[in-house]
C-alpha cells in the first residue's frame, strides 16, 4: 500500500475559513474526488479521477496521480497557498491544456 502514497501530501482548503487538509495518497484523493459536486466535474476532474483510479489498479504511478490531483486542486481554487505547485513538465494533464 506504501506505493499509493504521495511523496508530498497535497494541501487543500476545500471550504474557505476551515483548516488546511492534507491528502496523503491515492485512496484519500479518490475519496475526496467522489464527494466533489457533480455540477463542478469537468475535464480536469476527470483527468484527476482517471489518474487516481489508474494508480489504484497499477496502470499509473502515484506520482502521476498526485500531479493530476494537485493540478485539479490548483485550477479549482482549493490548493493551499503554501502548497508547492506541481513540477513543470508542460501544462497538460492527460492531454487537457491548462
Amino acid at each position: 500500500m506504501r506505493e499509493l502514497q504521495f511523496a508530498i501530501p497535497v494541501r487543500i482548503v476545500p471550504v474557505l475559513g476551515l483548516p488546511v487538509e492534507e491528502i496523503y495518497g491515492v485512496d484519500q484523493a479518490m475519496d475526496f474526488l467522489a464527494e466533489w459536486s457533480t455540477g463542478k466535474q469537468g475535464k480536469l476532474y476527470q483527468a484527476a479521477f482517471n489518474a487516481c483510479f489508474g494508480a489504484s489498479v497499477g496502470v499509473a504511478s502515484a506520482e502521476e496521480a498526485c500531479r493530476a490531483f494537485a493540478i485539479f486542486c490548483r485550477v479549482s481554487g482549493i490548493l493551499a497557498r503554501d502548497m508547492m505547485p506541481p513540477r513543470k513538465g508542460g501544462d497538460k494533464v492527460q492531454g487537457v491544456p491548462l
